[in-house]
């Protein structure tokens, strides 16, 4: 069974940039169109930005401009690199498969903006 591991978040000032990576243990990110989604207090779960198996891309409007993801196939690794990052970014994040399949959740990682 294929995991994901999430990592790379932790605290950040406001404006600061933080770079999220996520591992699977067998490559699926060839072959399906991988996200990043995130999670804050209170809220529902919202997928933020989408990479499919040729490079294109798509983002929430909030982190347009901010946020890039990338993908190595090789390596089997999806990353977010998040900059200008504002309060509202705090949340867990995690990746998965787009649309998202319940048995890649994985623990996420935490990504507090504040100063």
């Amino acid at each position: 069974q294929v995991k994901l591991v999430e990592s790379g978040g932790g605290l950040v000032q406001p404006g600061g940039s933080l770079r999220l990576s996520c591992a699977a243990s067998r490559n699926i990110f060839s072959i399906k169109d991988m996200g990043w989604y995130r999670q804050a207090p209170g809220m529902q779960r919202e997928l933020v930005a989408t990479i499919a198996p040729g490079g294109g891309t798509e983002y929430v409007d909030s982190v347009k401009g901010r946020f890039g993801i990338s993908r190595d196939n090789a390596k089997s690794t999806v990353n977010l690199q998040m900059n200008s990052l504002k309060p509202d970014d705090t949340a867990v994040y995690f990746c998965n498969t787009v649309p998202a399949l319940d048995f890649y959740w994985g623990q996420g990682t935490q990504v507090i903006v504040s100063s």
